[in-house]
């Protein structure tokens, strides 16, 4: 997992996942619950550091939030894995930023385990 000692100033790693409300709000807004969870994030984007390491949905959807005028995180790592939307959404978030830096890994390949190990590095590149 991420090494939290390594993060600068006692940074907060926020995982919404299965925070109350999600499967709900995923059946409200007709997608999974991986993409909606970020509504959670909302508060938290200004200046963060947003991961995702599985769900292409989820990628795709803080594009889309992004869209909307949702406050820009600080880097964005998007290394969501698979055969279906993996790529694409990788390709969107390239082909346009929005602004924001990012780090994605080319293609299908990606995950959770690479999504952790470029923040590791990037937090230990900090210390």
């Amino acid at each position: 997992g991420i090494t939290r000692p390594r993060l600068p100033a006692n940074n907060e790693v926020i995982c919404t996942l299965h925070d109350t409300g999600v499967p709900e709000l995923a059946r409200e807004l007709g997608n999974t619950r991986s993409a909606v969870a970020l509504e959670h994030w909302r508060e938290h984007l200004e200046g963060s550091v947003v991961v995702i390491g599985n769900a292409p949905t989820a990628l795709f959807y803080l594009l889309e939030m992004l869209d909307a005028g949702a406050p820009k995180p600080a880097l964005i790592i998007g290394m969501p894995v698979g055969f279906i939307g993996a790529a694409e959404s990788k390709d969107a978030l390239a082909a346009d930023s929005r602004g924001v830096p990012y780090v994605i890994v080319r293609g299908r390949r990606g995950g959770s385990a690479m999504a952790v190990a470029a923040v590791n590095a990037l937090a230990s590149e900090v210390e």
